[in-house]
């Protein structure tokens, strides 16, 4: 059955009363949020050489966030426009079509209000962080994670007020409204991924190609010409693009178990099972999906609360506490499942409580626990995988670059294999129901994002720590026990980053899986189902299978070439003026910069193109099943490229560390500069391609939703909308790999070595 036909009935006042509830939850959160924020603005920022730093760390990172959105706003209004157009005619209501179209603003404006608040306190707690760790440990180590709670807190605050404030005006309606926020949100965090990715790496991979392997400058050295560029990027990248992604990712799990609770009143086994009182217990799955997320406010406060570290002690591993603190948010976390399952949950038919809710959604916080430990396993710097690359690097970067590719292909079938048991252990649980089997794998993924405050907060954690250490550098404070601390926090920050991105894609595929279901009765696929054995099934899946690595491709190629840029800035500086060198003259931090933010402004739209059009090309040009083919490979290739490039990032870059902290020698040798190579390499993989792949599967599985509606069942049928839609698809994906040729390097050399000739 469509959603258009889909009937439930009207909430109770018991019901409403709940939403009330849980919004109230969700300002607690945003409160704890602003506590945090007085927290940290209280504490000490430093001297002056280490505030004026920050300040132009900050500058460009909020100049960066302005230049993105003039950049994104026209693409957001012609999807507006499009949206409302085409649910008019869907719903003949315009109340409805009207609140899809504003519901994808809300979206869009609340994930990108979540990235820029997260980055706005990011870019005042490293300097504070940094000057934090002149004292201790301990103070360093707990404001940052405090100033990283604050992105977590309002990622969870925003997206519950905004999810529960459209259904306290929709009510019955809201499942329908709600793919339009989930959208938004999505779009967004795609659009800052993928730009925010470009800039950081770019400046990154100048950076250090220049600064470590040709001039054996330290980390962060005040003499090199990008190092601005690349503490900006970590925020716009790392604490704003992350954000973002979290957000939507936080929306769209809650969106596809609330379209599936929906979606269950229309299904026969579950009409069967529970007779008169289906449509009244699917509403009841709905709320029980909000209140989850209200408990989730709870736990990730109770979580970033218990990250300690015990007063008077020396330096130690910051993953203990942020451990420790992830156990508090899970534990507290099932407590809440069980608590609400046993108050909430009642089988309509004896009465009796019906705990296999709760266990679906701590089965969640069993995939996040392993998912963590995976992350961690491969990427940590003291752990074998780590060690082995690092040790590799003696015979040059071409093992060290084998070692870390050969960790990163093998985490990814490990992930690929926990999400399969996930996925297969929610249906197990509801095995006499196929309704309430894809609610339970929905509800998975709600459960392993309800500590969401706290993932973001372990996240953001990530920048803060390598923003404070290039702080410390560039300001020239010189206390070595305060410059191993950063540096050990800074490690680690990799760490948890990856850690972050593991959990992310994590829910993208159960997100997806989830929302399949929703495809299937859009497109009017029930009686067929997707039929791998159809030849334009098959086409449709191959081409959603190279769709990440075309994506992919975009991405890496638009690093690679403004890092080349960047090292012949850097270089040029050097040469023209050897004060720089010398520590008389101070570099032109603002040309790299511009050099980084020029051209991930350029690249933005490309990968957003390739992600709303190539699924209505495949569904506008072949069929709906062929659709459904195309939103499979594209889950299965994405989810396993986006593990792999994530954790082999990872990998290298803790190796990099691990020997600057001198393993095999140190900082200055050849090891040294193989692990450099390395490092470079993973930047794009980590930090660019690897986490927008992410949003990118949740776009294109909306798009596929919304859409499916409108796509026939069969090649045979023509018609002028259909020739239009495949028309401009084919017209703007030539748009969009053309826009990832532009700027060649070829191009700019042949012309450069041609004008040397004449």
């Amino acid at each position: 059955m469509s959603e258009a036909n889909i009937v439930l009935p009207a909430l109770s006042s018991g019901q409403v009363m709940i939403l009330w509830l849980v919004l109230i939850s969700a300002v607690i959160g945003l409160g704890y949020g602003l506590l945090l924020v007085r927290t940290v603005l209280r504490a000490d920022p430093g001297p002056k050489s280490m505030t004026d730093v920050a300040d132009a760390v900050e500058q460009g990172a909020m100049a960066y966030l302005r230049r993105q959105v003039g950049t994104m706003i026209f693409f957001v209004i012609a999807i507006f426009i499009a949206l409302f157009l085409m649910y008019r005619g869907v719903y003949h209501d315009l109340w409805l079509s009207l609140g899809i179209a504003v519901a994808f603003l809300m979206g869009v404006s609340a994930s990108y209000g979540a990235g820029f608040v997260g980055m706005w306190l990011a870019v005042k707690g490293n300097v504070r962080s940094a000057n934090a760790a002149l004292t201790s440990f301990k103070d360093a180590m707990e404001l940052a994670f405090k100033a990283g709670g604050v992105s977590g807190m309002f990622t969870v605050g925003l997206g519950l007020v905004g999810a529960t404030i459209i259904f306290l005006v929709y009510q019955q309606d809201a499942m329908k409204v709600l793919v339009g926020f989930g959208f938004g949100g999505s779009l967004a965090a795609l659009f800052m991924r993928i730009g925010g990715g470009i800039y950081t790496k770019a400046a990154d991979v100048g950076g250090d190609l220049v600064g470590k392997v040709e001039k054996d400058l330290p980390e962060d050295d005040p003499r090199n010409a990008a190092t601005i560029a690349d503490n900006v990027g970590d925020n716009v990248g790392d604490c704003a693009g992350m954000a973002a992604d979290v957000f939507e990712s936080y929306e769209v799990t809650l969106v596809a178990a609330i379209i599936l609770a929906a979606y269950a009143v229309s299904e026969p086994d579950f009409k069967a099972a529970y007779g008169a009182a289906s449509g009244m217990f699917a509403m009841k799955l709905i709320i029980f999906a909000l209140i989850l997320r209200g408990v989730g406010v709870f736990s990730s406060i109770l979580g970033i609360m218990a990250v300690r570290v015990p007063a008077g002690s020396a330096m130690r591993d910051p993953m203990r506490p942020i451990n420790n603190g992830y156990m508090v948010s899970a534990a507290a976390s099932i407590v809440g499942f069980f608590v609400v399952n046993g108050l909430y949950m009642h089988d309509p038919r004896t009465g009796a409580i019906d705990w296999r809710f709760a266990w679906c959604a701590t089965l969640g916080i069993a995939l996040a626990v392993v998912t963590l430990w995976l992350t961690n396993y491969f990427s940590h710097p003291e752990k074998g995988p780590t060690t082995e690359t690092a040790t590799s690097a003696r015979t040059g970067p071409a093992t060290l670059i084998l070692s870390g590719l050969a960790e990163g292909l093998e985490s990814s079938v490990w992930a690929l294999v926990v999400i399969a048991l996930a996925i297969v252990g929610a249906m197990f649980l509801f095995r006499e129901s196929l309704a309430l089997q894809f609610y339970g794998i929905a509800l998975t993924g709600l459960g392993l994002l309800t500590t969401t405050g706290f993932i973001l907060a372990m996240d953001t954690y990530g920048p803060i720590t390598d923003n404070a250490h290039g702080i410390f550098e560039m300001g020239g404070v010189h206390q070595e026990e305060a410059s191993r601390t950063l540096s050990w926090m800074d490690a680690i920050g990799n760490t948890t980053k990856a850690l972050t991105k593991g959990l992310a894609i994590a829910t993208a595929v159960i997100a997806a899986v989830s929302l399949f279901r929703s495809f299937i009765d859009e497109a009017h696929l029930g009686a067929l189902g997707v039929q791998i054995n159809m030849p334009t099934v098959f086409v449709g899946l191959m081409i959603g299978g190279a769709v990440p690595f075309l994506f992919s491709s975009f991405a890496i190629k638009a690093v690679s070439r403004a890092a080349y840029q960047v090292v012949f800035e850097v270089r040029r500086q050097l040469r023209e003026h050897p004060g720089i060198m010398e520590g008389k003259e101070k570099p032109d931090y603002g040309r790299c910069v511009d050099i980084v933010t020029s051209t991930a402004q350029k690249e933005l739209l490309g990968p957003g193109i390739l992600a709303v059009f190539a699924p209505l090309l495949v569904g506008f040009g072949l069929d709906a099943g062929a659709l459904g083919g195309f939103l499979g490979g594209t889950i299965l290739t994405g989810q396993l490229l986006a593990v792999f490039m994530s954790n082999a990032g990872a990998n290298w870059d803790n190796a990099k560390k691990k020997v600057e902290d001198g393993f095999l020698g140190g900082k200055g040798t050849d090891i040294h500069k193989a692990a450099v190579v390395g490092d470079t390499v993973g930047d794009p993989f980590k930090d660019t391609a690897g986490p927008a792949l992410n949003p990118m599967i949740k776009v294109m599985n909306l798009v596929g939703i919304l859409a499916a509606p409108f796509c026939t069942t069969s090649l045979s049928e023509v018609s002028a909308t259909r020739i239009l839609v495949v028309v401009v698809s084919i017209v703007l994906l030539g748009v969009a790999v053309a826009f990832s040729k532009r700027g060649s390097i070829a191009e700019v050399s042949e012309g450069s070595s041609s004008k040397m000739a004449a």
